[in-house]
């Protein structure tokens, strides 16, 4: 029956996905507590609940429902719905949800052992989680991974595993990876220079809407220089 409501869910057929994530829910099914309480905290075939939503989230995080770990830690994350802003709380829910193989919990764990936050800083543990994140395809594991590799925290310096892991994130079209790696053109760094490759490169990143790109082409278009 979860699958049934998994589809009606992704069909947007909310009504049917509702009813029937509560009747699993009430069943005690994790998987329904989870898609259950994000429906009411996004007002998805109901009234918005957040009380609801956080209670719902909360006994599927104790069955260690991945989705429900993911979802809690971002609520203490930000102070949403309720709950109160937590950083510690966040980085160990974030945690739990890494360990089972979230990406994005990956990507969050990483970022928050990279900055220090709700945490002790710690950049080897911080691209471990990136290197995990990134061997799922995280396109944000990725680029933060390129980024230690550029700069030796945590890692030791590698020009050519920096290259390969902003190519990656381009690739993908996260503006701040074709950013990146537009830059290491512009230096040669991990690969050859090549002027024009990075003011591609910078071009995409604009367009994807990054806001240094977007000033570095506008200064370059208001000297002459290029032609958009």
């Amino acid at each position: 029956m979860i699958q049934k409501a998994h589809d009606a869910y992704n069909a947007k057929d909310f009504k049917t996905a509702f009813a029937l994530y509560t009747q699993l829910a009430n069943e005690g099914n994790a998987d329904a507590m989870t898609s259950l309480g994000y429906m009411y905290q996004n007002a998805q075939g109901c009234a918005r609940d957040d009380a609801k939503a956080v209670l719902l989230y909360e006994k599927a995080a104790e069955l260690k429902q991945p989705y429900a770990l993911y979802n809690l830690a971002i609520l203490y994350m930000n102070g949403l719905c309720g709950v109160e802003h937590d950083q510690f709380k966040a980085h160990e829910l974030f945690m739990e949800a890494a360990i089972r193989e979230i990406p994005r919990a990956m990507y969050e764990v990483a970022l928050m052992l990279e900055r220090g936050l709700g945490c002790l800083q710690n950049f080897s543990e911080a691209a471990f989680w990136y290197e995990e994140g990134a061997k799922r395809g995280n396109l944000e594991c990725f680029n933060n991974l390129g980024v230690l590799y550029k700069e030796g925290h945590g890692v030791s310096v590698d020009e050519r595993r920096c290259f390969i892991c902003f190519s990656r994130a381009a690739e993908g079209g996260l503006a701040e990876g074709l950013y990146n790696l537009g830059l290491l053109y512009d230096q040669g760094i991990g690969c050859e220079q090549d002027h024009d490759m990075a003011l591609e490169y910078c071009r995409k990143a604009a367009y994807k809407g990054h806001a240094k790109a977007k000033e570095i082409i506008k200064g370059l278009q208001n000297e002459g220089k290029i032609v958009f």
